[in-house]
């Protein structure tokens, strides 16, 4: 059986998330100690016993949803078998490390470079994104370009589901467009800024070096990069692939399909949430999908 595990990215956190795993053996909770180290914080406390608001930060946020899926991968041992991963935004580096290409302690510094660096874009350039429910992925490009304001197609989730970002005004003008078109429902989204977009080039720059400063070694199976939706191998192209991801779309939908295309039998959600589950339905509703569990 072909099995793509598939690891969720921000937007899955809750608060409790990883206790379990923590409380599981003393391999899974030195893993969370060495990131409260790692860190320079308890996030630990953050996550089992925090508020919504301090775990909605991004530099929490996103180490705190690497930390469950990649410990959840780790603590599944022998039944964790993937013939190919993908992951969602920042749970590309969840799946990354979980397929043997980045080591944990590598792949929590990238991850908390890169949300520091994406915190420090918003600031520097504010934005925000929009979700556009209900039309064709050509339409909503082809709305965007018309606006004479930075706004781009950013997250391509699933049929009929594609997430905008730009300035302000530009998402604005962008979704007013878009109901017009015939969208269903154009939502703004609570977020910090315009991830995805040409506004978190600043962070891209950050980030590029400590991306070329990693070693990547060749993962276990294919990893679908978010980029292009195209499976690799080569540490190299996984690399670059990484860099563009912060300024260009996450297209997971032609991820998905790609991954099927491929002979992928079943999709395993590794981490917080059913998100990803749900998006994948949405492209096939027939393919079985799950949630990642622990026996006992």
């Amino acid at each position: 059986m072909k099995t793509a595990y598939i690891f969720p990215g921000q937007g899955a956190q809750f608060v409790g998330m990883g206790k379990d795993l923590y409380d599981l053996n003393e391999e899974t909770k030195a893993l969370f100690e060495k990131a409260n180290e790692i860190l320079g914080f308890r996030i630990t406390d953050i996550m089992f016993n925090g508020t919504e608001d301090e775990l909605k930060q991004t530099k929490v946020t996103q180490p705190a949803i690497f930390l469950h899926s990649v410990i959840l991968a780790k603590a599944l041992g022998d039944k964790f078998q993937p013939a190919m991963v993908a992951g969602h935004s920042l749970g590309e580096f969840s799946a990354l490390v979980s397929a043997g290409a980045l080591s944990f302690e590598d792949g929590l510094r990238l991850v908390a470079k890169r949300a520091n660096a994406m915190q420090k874009a918003t600031e520097l350039e504010p934005g925000t994104m929009a979700a556009i429910l209900g039309l064709d992925d050509v339409i909503v490009e082809e709305a965007c370009e018309q606006v004479d304001d930075i706004v781009v197609a950013a997250n391509y989730n699933c049929p009929g589901q594609l997430v905008i970002s730009g300035t302000v005004s530009g998402v604005d003008k962008a979704c007013e467009k878009l109901l017009e078109a015939g969208a269903k429902r154009a939502l703004k989204l609570n977020v910090g800024g315009a991830f995805h977009s040409p506004l978190m080039e600043a962070a891209k720059q950050e980030l590029e070096a400590a991306i070329m400063d990693v070693e990547i070694q060749i993962p276990v199976c294919p990893i679908y990069q978010n980029y292009d939706a195209l499976p690799y191998q080569d540490p190299t192209a996984i690399k670059d692939n990484l860099i563009a991801q912060l300024t260009g779309a996450v297209r997971w939908t032609q991820s998905v399909e790609t991954m099927l295309a491929d002979g992928a039998e079943s999709f395993v959600e590794v981490g917080p949430g059913t998100v990803l589950q749900g998006l994948v339905k949405k492209v096939n509703r027939q393919i079985p999908t799950s949630s990642a569990v622990l026996e006992g």
